[in-house]
């Protein structure tokens, strides 16, 4: 939504926007593109003359807002769909999807891209280091996606991606998340298969070939598909994984990659970002050189510094599996050392007590964990809400070392006398966590 914004702010409309809990980096990004912004939804935020209203997939009935804009019957739209008027029409677009490793795939795609000189437009959940920004809309025919399969708004039930005439499709993987709008994985499944419906027959969907639930997509699949991972059913083989000091070389169908990144996952997102790259025209040496120069995303295993010999982390991991998956990328990325983790459950998928079982495996897997109280547990049904002593239990039977401490101040303070010279902490949230890395760093350095 901010990136839309502010593209749409540097292609001459004026642009104002609310939203609460207005947090780095979105926050400081806006500010800097000078784009006003209103913490909290009041119905005087909406200028008199204002012509569109897009409207945020976090906006429901009831929201101050969206009472005006129905009250006052102005024009609103989705966020897809001011994408597909605006920018997508007549362009090649390349959309990542999957519940995981959208944000990395598709940043290292619009990157390929554009260190090969094709320019491309992209629209990125998160911050790409390579770009100055998570949307830039260019005049190349190419158009890089990042493929939510959230819903669109209030008034659009569909997932954003089914928005985005897709000429090439990813599907990274399939898991069952969302649960405040998904009942349960046909659900989810179904959503993906009518993604594959929009691909036309000149266009291609590339699969993770070792997700079973990918694969179950693959026989009432209209469009054109290629299969990516390791097992022999795979039409593109990833093999021969080596990670050293930070990078990882790996071969697909025999010819030699490297990656800045770390992580079986990260392999796997750069597998597919360079078939995509492959049916756009790459050849392989632009695709290497690429790779090559790829600085990787904000949030997504991102160095925020080191203080007394503690380097702390910071990822976006919004669900179990990719709270395992950040975990084993950090054991290889930094073989040796002591892994603190502090996780915030924040998303909804986090908040749920279904999920409970995977996260304590999980977080088993770091040397120290700690965890906070639900964030807003108010707004789940008891019920279904994550039990986080119970939670805690699960993991520490599971050979973890894990803690519930309420406050980031007191996860803070414990953190900074527990840490000791060469540890890693790594905080995992979706969210600002109260500036809880900023505040980490302050106290190691003993300020």
């Amino acid at each position: 939504m901010g990136s839309v914004a502010a593209a749409m702010k540097r292609a001459g409309y004026q642009v104002t926007g609310s939203d609460t809990n207005v947090y780095p980096p979105m926050s400081t990004f806006l500010e800097g593109e000078g784009i006003p912004l209103f913490e909290g939804y009041r119905r005087s935020n909406i200028p008199e003359d204002a012509e569109v209203i897009i409207v945020g997939n976090a906006v429901s009935r009831g929201n101050e807002e969206a009472e005006e804009v129905l009250d006052r019957k102005l024009l609103y739209q989705s966020l897809p769909e001011v994408l597909k008027e605006h920018f997508l029409r007549g362009r090649r677009n390349l959309v990542i999807a999957g519940t995981h490793g959208k944000t990395t795939t598709s940043s290292l795609v619009a990157w390929l891209l554009k260190s090969a000189g094709r320019d491309p437009s992209h629209m990125i959940g998160g911050v790409p280091k390579n770009f100055a920004r998570g949307a830039e809309f260019t005049d190349s025919e190419f158009v890089v996606l990042e493929g939510d399969e959230y819903d669109t708004a209030f008034f659009d039930k569909r997932s954003k991606f089914l928005h985005y005439l897709p000429e090439v499709a990813v599907i990274n993987n399939i898991e069952f998340d969302h649960a405040d709008i998904y009942e349960d994985l046909d659900a989810v499944l179904l959503t993906f298969s009518r993604l594959l419906r929009i691909v036309p027959s000149n266009g291609m969907a590339f699969l993770n070939g070792d997700c079973e639930n990918s694969l179950a997509l693959v026989a009432e699949a209209p469009c054109p598909i290629q299969l990516v991972g390791l097992g022999e059913n795979c039409d593109v083989r990833i093999s021969e994984m080596v990670a050293r000091d930070g990078a990882t070389t790996f071969r697909l169908n025999g010819e030699e990659f490297q990656l800045p990144m770390t992580g079986e996952f990260n392999v796997r997102n750069a597998a597919m970002a360079i078939e995509v790259a492959r049916k756009a025209g790459l050849s392989t040496e632009e695709i290497r050189e690429g790779l090559n120069s790829f600085q990787g995303i904000k949030r997504r295993q991102e160095v925020r510094g080191e203080e007394r010999g503690v380097t702390v982390i910071d990822d976006f991991a919004h669900h179990p599996t990719a709270v395992e998956l950040v975990i084993q990328g950090l054991r290889e990325g930094y073989p040796d050392r002591r892994l603190i983790v502090i996780l915030e459950p924040r998303s909804n998928t986090m908040r749920q007590e279904a999920h409970k079982g995977n996260l304590a495996a999980a977080l088993a897997n770091a040397d120290l964990a700690v965890v906070p109280p639900v964030l807003e547990a108010g707004r789940i049904a008891e019920d279904e809400l994550l039990d986080v002593p119970q939670l805690v239990k699960d993991a520490n039977v599971a050979g973890g070392d894990v803690r519930s401490i309420e406050s980031v101040e007191d996860i803070v303070s414990w953190v900074s006398q527990e840490a000791k010279e060469g540890d890693v902490v790594a905080v995992l949230s979706n969210g600002g966590f109260g500036g809880i890395h900023e505040k980490l760093l302050q106290a190691l350095s003993g300020e």
